[in-house]
Formats: C-alpha cells, structure tokens, sequence
C-alpha cells in the first residue's frame, strides 16, 4: 500500500479534488502559479503532486522531491511531466485518461465544422461591417471522407458525432483492433492508403517520437489536394512548417489548431493565416472536463492509498495487478529471495543475468510483479539507489543487467514455486522459493534442497560447507562468542559433498571472517 499524507497542487482545479482528498485523510496544500525554483524548494514537504498542463514537473523538480511517489495529471496526457525522471525515481505518474474525452471530442468536431463553412472568418468579416457571402462559399460534410488517426477515446468519440452528419469515417491505430473500430463504424487502415481518400483529417495520438511531425512534407503531398486538417491533440503531430507550405501552395485547405509545438506561440505565421481556425488550448477547456478531471484523480488517487486498485497509471503498470490480497505474500517473497541471492553473491563482481521462472497455474498472473520483487531485492543496497517495483526494471537496464523471465505451466514437482538465478563474474546463483502459510520460505539454494522450508523472515546466516554434523556444533560456538543465540537451523538433503545451510540468529554479525575456515562462502540477512 502506497501512503500518500501530504500532497501539493500547484494549479487551479475543481474543489472537488480537495475535497476528496482531504475527506479521506490527505492533508492538502495549494499553491498556484510558483516559478520553478519556488517548486523545487516546495516539493520536498510532500508525497504526492497534482498538476494539470501549466506546471513543467521536470527531472530537476522530481530530483528534489525527497519523499514524493506519486504525480497526478488533471487531465489527458503527460507531456509537462518527465515520466523517465519520476520511473528512475520510482515515482507513479497518474493521468486521468477519460476525463475529458467529451470536450475535447466536441472541440474537434466543432473546428471540422467551422473548417467546412468558414464559420469564424465570416462572423469577424461581419463584425467588420462587410457581408460577404461569396467570398465565404462552404461545402456540406455529408458524403465527405474523414480520416482520424489516433481511435483511441477520443478517436471513437469523434467518429460517432461526425457520423451522424453523414461523413464516411476512416482510420487509423496501431493498437485498437480492426474488428474493435469496425463495430462504431471506422474502417481502418494504413497510414499510405489513408492519406489519399481524405477530406479531412483529425490527429488524435499522444507526442512521442514516431508521431512528431506526423503530418509533414511528404504526407501533404500524398493528401487530395484542398484537404482540411485539425489537431486538438498535441503541438508537434503536425509540422508547424509544413503546414503553413501546404496551406500557402493550397494543398491544404484549411487547419483547425487548438495545440501548437510553442504555447503560446510566438511565431504568428500560422495563426495570421486566413485559412486557420485556432484556439488557445481549449479541448479541456470545460466546466465539465475540469470538474470530471479534478474528481477523478482525487478518486484515483484515494483507490490507491486505500489499496483498492491502480487506475490511470503511465509508468507503474507492473503496479495495477499487485492490488489484490494474493499479491502481498509473493511481493514479499521476491524481494526476500532477491535479498537471499544478493547477500550470497555480493563478494562477487556486479550481476550480469539475472532469470525468474515461475511455476504452477496459480503463478501466471504475477510474473510482472514477481520480476520487480526479485530486481528489488537484489538491488537493494546499492550506493545511491533506492529501487522499488516501478524502477526496478530501469535500473536493472542501467546497470547492464539482462533480466528474463519465464513461466512455467506444467511443473509439478515445486507448483507455484518461483526460482531465480542470477550470472555474476561467470558463477551461478539460483534460489528456489514459494509462499507457505501466507509467509516466503525458500525451498532451495543453488542445489541445496532443505529438508524443511527456511522462512524468509528475520536475521538468517547462510553457509556453504562440506556437509558435516560437526558443522552445527563449531558455528554455535563462533556465535555465543559473539553474544548471538541460534534460533532455528535449516539443513540440505545432500550429506556429502559442498552444501548450503541457514540459520536464523538472535543479531546480525558486524564481521563475518571467524566463518573462513568453517564454510567457503559466508552471507547474512535481515528479511
């Protein structure tokens, strides 16, 4: 469970997110309008941070947060929030993804209408005294071919209001099925069949690198020639350039902008253009999208804390199936036996490979938990670094660890069982571990199979020695020198040759060289 006691909103959002947060017992800040150096030396007072699109949360704003774990956008997209700092930093970036869906939908349409009839151009030439009806001569949307790229929500909400003005809806995504657009009425296709049967075309995608200047040079020239274009998505879809080249060569015949690369943009070239449309970032721009998004972060965020589940998570995914009670005993065996291969393996060179194979139906649906588990522990205690399961993998990546994992249905002989092996300067480590009676106990390590299963909870000394029944009798004695009192011991199966054993102590031991000339390698615990 994620405590979140005291969080900072930096801008203007519904009351109702306070409300919210505060009835459920979130002490709550609000300060608007702070310079990022006022930010910076504000964030460190808080766990969690509520944003909508003015406040820039960059990686030097996470960095100085101490304590902060979660970042709450009111509102669609992150793009104001450095999801890569906030991951590296284990903290959960939250968005709300449907909470103005409608808005900006109603946005866009209306800029598809006003693009087809010259709507306010003709009300400004109006204001000016004129009245010029031939000079704003329209063309009806009925029978007309809209391309909409990007059928995600607001994508799906586009096509059915433009639907009923009798527009023919194509599109595009890489993500939501055929058969899924189809049933409300888009046919999909690729982007090199789209471009050419379009008379209009609306962009609905996040900004990211395979969508920046989506709309460009090349594909305005694979365009019918005079097609109307509108972005109420993200500044940068389109490029800014290119489409002013388009509208002045006439190959574009009009755009409806309420996003721009700039905001507010300081080159004009676009916005003076007699066949552009724009707003000022309105697609939220709703009493009602701002109160839906106000309410459902707050709400997202209350479901968090209180452990009931994830919702609208960009960078935590892992997260959203840890919120269920069969979860928490197997987060903790991961990290327990990630700390179990960790201490065994630490007078060794950094690890290389790290494999987590689970086994047993039962194990199916954890494996994404599981792997962070593991990442957590074995990384647990490294200068600077404080893993936790939404960086665990990055930082794995990082430090060139390879990490795989596998599941396996139809082992038997250890059902839901999970086992890690980890590659450190050409040597193996493996541990063998599972939940019994709702706590972790490791059933084998690196070949040892214990005859009974060691519980993975408090002060336990690992020894690999030959197997001896003297073993027990000499480490018992090295430890009452020490003040320590055995508390359990946990022997191998094997009676010959190098074998692992555990023991549960009264303390930790602040030196571990007495145990040389009793075991090959020595390792202690706190789990």
């Amino acid at each position: 469970m994620i405590s979140i006691k005291n969080l900072l909103i930096s801008e203007s959002v519904d009351p109702r997110c306070r409300s919210i947060l505060e009835e459920n017992g979130i002490r709550v800040t609000q300060k608007q309008n702070m310079k990022k150096e006022e930010l910076i030396a504000e964030i460190k007072d808080y766990d969690g941070l509520v944003v909508r699109s003015a406040t820039k949360v960059t990686a030097d704003v996470i960095n100085a947060a101490a304590n902060l774990k979660l970042i709450g956008r009111a509102g669609t997209g992150v793009d104001n929030v450095d999801v890569e700092a906030a991951t590296r930093k284990g903290v959960i970036v939250m968005n709300t993804p449907s909470g103005n869906t409608i808005s900006a939908a109603e946005l866009t349409c209306a800029l598809l209408m006003s693009l087809s009839r010259n709507v306010p151009q003709a009300a400004m030439s109006m204001r000016a005294g004129n009245w010029d009806r031939k000079k704003f001569m329209g063309a009806e949307l009925f029978g007309k071919v809209l391309g909409i790229v990007g059928l995600g929500r607001i994508g799906k909400e586009v096509s059915h209001r433009m639907q009923s003005f009798g527009m023919k809806t194509i599109g595009y995504d890489p993500i939501t099925p055929p058969e899924v657009s189809a049933s409300w009425g888009v046919q999909q296709m690729s982007l090199e069949q789209l471009w050419p049967l379009c008379d209009f075309i609306t962009v609905h995608t996040p900004l990211m690198p395979s969508t920046v200047g989506l709309l460009n040079d090349e594909t305005f020239a694979k365009c019918k020639r005079g097609v109307k274009v509108v972005n109420c998505a993200r500044g940068g879809i389109i490029d800014e350039a290119a489409l002013l080249r388009a509208l002045e060569s006439g190959q574009c015949g009009g755009a409806g902008l309420d996003v721009f690369v700039e905001e507010p943009p300081q080159d004009r070239s676009l916005i003076n253009h007699p066949n552009v449309i724009s707003c000022p970032h309105l697609g939220a721009s709703t009493k009602e999208a701002q109160a839906r998004c106000g309410e459902d972060i707050a709400l997202q965020i209350v479901d968090m804390v209180k452990g009931n589940k994830l919702v609208g998570a960009v960078n935590a995914q892992v997260l959203a199936s840890t919120f269920s009670p069969d979860s928490s005993p197997l987060i903790k065996l991961g990290e327990a036996m990630g700390s179990v291969l960790q201490s065994c393996s630490s007078s060794n060179k950094p690890l290389s490979h790290v494999q987590i194979t689970s086994q047993g139906e039962g194990m199916k649906s954890c494996c994404g938990y599981m792997t962070a588990a593991v990442l957590v522990g074995l990384l647990n205690g490294g200068a600077g670094v404080c893993p936790n399961l939404i960086n665990a993998l990055s930082l794995a990546k990082e430090f060139g660890i390879t990490v795989t994992q596998s599941h396996n249905m139809s082992d038997e002989a250890s059902p839901g069982a999970c086992t890690v092996e980890v590659m450190t300067d050409g040597r193996s480590y493996k541990a063998t571990g599972a939940v019994r009676g709702g706590l972790p106990v490791l059933l084998e390590l690196s070949g040892s199979m214990f005859r009974q299963p060691v519980s993975l909870t408090g002060n336990l000394l690992f020894l690999k020695a030959p197997a001896s029944p003297e073993l027990l009798s000499s480490v018992a004695g090295l430890l009452a020198a020490e003040g320590v009192q055995i508390e359990s011991f946990s022997a191998p199966t094997e009676r010959s040759g190098d074998v692992w054993y555990c023991l549960g102590v009264s303390s930790l031991l602040a030196d571990l060289r007495a145990f040389k000339p009793l075991a090959q390698e020595v390792a202690q615990l706190s789990a």
